[in-house]
């Protein structure tokens, strides 16, 4: 009898061994977070910076480390592809020019419409200048630039989540914008200060990077990034994913 007793005793932890073995993988299913779904589009009508293959490789082994698949291309017919809705943010990658048709702007406004996210990296203010409702997507238009220099960058925003790892001073070399069409109501994340470096032309309020929400999604850009070396840099590319996490729906 007492054998028995130990017998169905042993029985009964087996079961519970393995109910909760079950029980823990169910919940770790069902807890584990959805990747992310990026679209990182390099399009040029204009100028081509050199960093782009660089700067898209960056982003591929990125999307690796943290859980987030990373589609690529240079091709504007793309949105217009039935799966452009499936992508939780597009990464518009130092564009330039006019890379749109019409039938793809429709396509692209009505991504942004249903909630898709932008995020808008360097060069992506020179481009689509003919078209309003991407200026105000995108928040402004290049204006110029002086030669590459270090300058020290001032975080406006030190909670978003593309910024709560930088310094308060961040000093760093890059491409400097100057800007024109600024659009009202932009959340102004980091400010450059003109006094550190030569070229600057829009004084003491001169953004580096901005995100808001608009016409029912949300965008997300940074002018850092024309150097390959950016690319390079943990501190930059933990920038570039906290605002991809900020954009995407």
């Amino acid at each position: 009898m007492l054998f028995m007793k130990n017998k169905s005793n042993l029985l009964l932890i087996a079961l519970l061994v393995i109910a909760t073995g079950v029980f823990a993988g169910v919940s770790a299913r069902v807890n584990a977070p959805k990747p992310l779904k990026i679209l990182v589009f390099f399009e040029t009508k204009g100028f081509y910076h050199s960093s782009i293959p660089v700067a898209v490789a960056a982003l591929q082994k990125l999307g690796q480390a943290n859980n987030m698949q990373v589609d690529t291309t240079s091709e504007s017919a793309t949105f217009l592809q039935d799966n452009l809705s499936t992508y939780h943010a597009v990464v518009f990658m130092s564009t330039t020019g006019d890379v749109f048709n019409e039938a793809e702007q429709v396509a692209f406004k009505k991504y942004i419409n249903n909630g898709g996210g932008f995020v808008g990296i360097h060069a992506a203010t020179d481009t689509e200048y003919g078209w309003p409702w991407y200026n105000q997507l995108v928040g402004g238009y290049f204006k110029s630039h002086p030669k590459q220099q270090e300058a020290v960058l001032n975080i406006v925003d030190a909670n978003h989540k593309s910024t709560k790892h930088l310094p308060a001073q961040w000093k760093r070399f890059d491409e400097w914008y100057n800007f024109k069409d600024m659009q009202p109501g932009l959340h102004i994340l980091i400010n450059i200060d003109e006094k550190t470096y030569e070229g600057g032309e829009m004084g003491d309020s001169h953004p580096m990077a901005w995100c808001h929400k608009f016409d029912g999604g949300k965008a997300f850009y940074t002018e850092l990034g024309h150097t390959n070396e950016s690319f390079a840099d943990p501190v930059y590319l933990k920038h570039i994913l906290g605002g991809i996490r900020y954009a995407a729906k």
